[in-house]
């Protein structure tokens, strides 16, 4: 804005100071005689509109390219959310449609009192199971490798 006031105070300037008449001859036979502020503005728009109209036009073209690409990256966006959602709606559908899981009870179950393992004198056990918890190998109370019972191989060897 502060340009366009700018040239329009310079041009007033030189209107006022430049008030003279001058003949423009256009061909042989055609000649114009007008004032020089006239011909001064008439040659400016004369350069000036064609690159003025030039850069709207590109202008124009770029905003259009731009809408469409917003509204194919929002068409693009909506879509994935409406399969996002579709998905979520199938996967609670299937679990509706699955055996229905047992509901909780509400008083929770005492939880059993600790079982004493060791034999007594009268029960012998046939094979003694090692069973390891974090506290037993953060204590140190690992079984050595010796101990530990071999597996059996139920591969069949040919």
């Amino acid at each position: 804005m502060i340009l366009w006031v700018i040239l329009l105070v310079a041009v007033i300037i030189f209107s006022w100071s430049n008030w003279n008449p001058v003949e423009v001859t256009i061909w042989d036979n055609l000649v114009v005689e007008t004032k020089v502020p006239a011909l001064v503005i008439i040659s400016f728009l004369i350069g000036f509109l064609p690159v003025w109209l030039y850069s709207r036009g590109v202008i124009w073209s770029l905003n259009r390219k731009i809408r469409s690409l917003e509204i194919a990256a929002k068409a693009s966006s909506v879509s994935a959310a409406a399969r996002e959602s579709d998905r979520e709606e199938a996967e609670r559908q299937e679990e509706a449609h699955s055996e229905p899981q047992p509901a909780p009870a509400t008083d929770p179950a005492p939880a059993p009192a600790a079982v004493d393992t060791t034999p007594t004198v009268d029960e012998t056990p046939a094979e003694e199971e090692t069973r390891l918890t974090a506290d037993d190998t953060a204590a140190g109370d690992a079984p050595a490798a010796d101990d530990r019972k071999p597996t059996q191989d139920t591969t069949a060897s040919s």
